[in-house]
């Protein structure tokens, strides 16, 4: 394994960055910040942009999350726009379980209240000029690429009954190139622009969407809707600190994670006694995340229980370096998500991810509006027992997780994430420990070998044990996967870039520049000005 030979250069820039997983989305950003935009400003514009250009992954239907770092304060904040679900939304009105599809699968949207309670905030440029890059391509069209065509040939696959493409008025046979518009999107980001947010919690859009669900949604619960704005997770790690995103989120795996790894010199140790380490430190965290999160709005949640250093000393001690844990502990998983991050010229920057939840979310669209309703009620338990149990108004338990690092003197250092349901949490523990405890840039780590471990390695939609697969991709040493075989690890080899990953990180340097790396996993990149 050699982690210097990357495919891709660092892009360095002064004056803004952005990087994502689709390149018209990161130039929609960079239009925004050279026109004088803020990062919030960029990260708005590229958020709808994505949301009409990759609608498999992400959209207005679904949900949102962002930590921030404000340069000048160095005031960090973690936003939730997570939804809550409606007034219907109890255990009698589901059988065995809650469907996949269709609008009774949906909480809230709340990717529209996050862009404005993070605009209000930290916007600069109105709202007319940061939605129009997404309104042209909406009305006037988009090339299709690769990616776009393979979301929705796997979809139909895994789902032929579904009519949501039918709907949508996108072909199966769409080729390479071709056009794709979206009307009823740019009519919904249009009525945005004139009404602001109640245009979408109680204005057309919100009419359409409490007729066209045959009322699943009312007035309440969409008018009452908020984004939470809190302090983030914050752990110190060798010196930093990290910052992520509070419950309902489980951004507390990956400071258990950390913590965990914290307590290891990983300088005496062998690359297959870090991985093993890594990889039960990520069971721990996974099973102490399903005992307590919630919405803790309705049920508190404890997270210093886990993060507190009597249990993280304790839970660092119970790890076998000789023999891995497979016993069947069951958290549970979601899917598909997008992630991105913006910085501007004053060195502010925001950690974002957004999802539908599954690919495609509920596989329905709202009737007039051209958005996707996220499917994130089967995030929800029906056990009573549960702390995640469903109840109307109450937010489920979400993958959803971004990331910030800064200095001991409060400046920022690293900005990084990526989407892959509990696959993100695994990710960006790889991502921290690289960036920190190998000293990578942010290119070789952004493309550096990478292992996940999940119940089913076909899947990241079923539920999670501690009990599974460690896949693992072909670039680490023959040596080190026969050493974790010898452990006791059910290991699957991937192809050299194979894991389900799409990174994107940025450092900032002494003086300033931005150094920006993208993941050669997906279609996207990064870029500056």
């Amino acid at each position: 394994m050699n982690r210097t030979t990357t495919h891709r250069g660092i892009v360095y820039a002064k004056k803004g960055a952005a990087a994502a997983s689709q390149p018209l989305a990161v130039s929609a950003a960079l239009k925004i910040l050279d026109a004088g935009g803020s990062f919030i400003d960029a990260g708005i514009a590229l958020s709808a942009v994505i949301s009409v250009v990759e609608p498999g992954a992400s959209g207005l239907g679904g949900d949102v999350f962002l930590v921030t770092h404000h340069a000048e304060t160095k005031e960090n904040l973690a936003f939730n726009g997570s939804g809550e679900a409606p007034h219907d939304a109890n255990r009698d009105a589901f059988d065995n379980e809650i469907p996949l599809h269709g609008y009774k699968a949906s909480t809230v949207p709340g990717v529209v209240s996050g862009w404005f309670a993070a605009h209000e905030r930290y916007g600069r440029l109105p709202m007319e000029q940061i939605l129009a890059p997404a309104i042209g391509y909406a009305e006037n069209g988009f090339p299709a690429n690769e990616g776009f065509i393979a979301r929705i040939k796997w979809h139909l696959q895994s789902f032929p009954e579904t009519k949501l493409f039918e709907t949508l008025g996108l072909s199966p046979e769409l080729k390479l190139g071709e056009l794709v518009t979206n009307k009823d999107m740019a009519w919904l980001l249009k009525e945005i622009v004139k009404g602001g947010r109640e245009a979408f919690y109680s204005g057309a859009i919100a009419t359409k969407i409490i007729s066209g669900t045959n009322g699943w949604f009312n007035a309440t619960d969409l008018n009452s809707h908020t984004t939470r704005v809190s302090a983030p997770l914050s752990i110190n790690y060798r010196s930093f600190m990290v910052h992520g995103n509070p419950p309902p989120t489980q951004g507390m795996i990956l400071m258990e994670q950390l913590l965990i790894a914290n307590t290891f010199d990983k300088s005496t140790m062998s690359q297959a006694d870090w991985l093993h380490m890594q990889v039960e430190a990520k069971k721990i965290a996974f099973t102490d995340r399903n005992s307590i999160i919630s919405d803790p709005e309705v049920i508190p949640v404890d997270v210093d229980s886990i993060l507190n250093p009597t249990h993280i000393a304790s839970r660092a001690a119970g790890i076998d370096m000789d023999q891995a844990d497979n016993k069947n502990v069951s958290p549970s998983e979601g899917s598909d998500t997008t992630y991105f991050l913006v910085a501007d010229g004053d060195g502010n920057a925001v950690s974002w991810i957004q999802s539908v939840f599954h690919g495609f979310g509920a596989s329905w669209v709202v009737p007039g509006t051209g958005m996707i309703l996220n499917n994130r009620l089967t995030g929800f338990n029906l056990d009573p027992s549960s702390p995640n149990y469903i109840a109307p108004g109450k937010r489920p338990a979400h993958t959803l997780q971004a990331f910030t690092v800064t200095n001991p003197d409060g400046s920022l250092k690293y900005v990084g994430g990526t989407p892959g349901a509990n696959v993100q949490v695994q990710t960006n523990f790889q991502l921290v420990t690289g960036l920190i405890d190998e000293g990578m840039s942010v290119q070789e780590v952004a493309e550096a070998p990478r292992w996940m471990h999940l119940s089913d390695p076909s899947t990241s939609a079923v539920n999670e044990e501690v009990k599974g697969v460690l896949s693992i991709e072909s670039r680490f040493d023959e040596d080190v996967i026969a050493d974790l075989k010898a452990r006791g690890h059910d290991v699957v080899v991937l192809p050299e870039y194979g894991h389900a990953s799409s990174v994107q990180v940025l450092e900032v340097l002494p003086g300033g520049t931005f150094a920006i790396g993208s993941d050669p996993r997906s279609e996207g990149h990064a870029a500056g000005i």
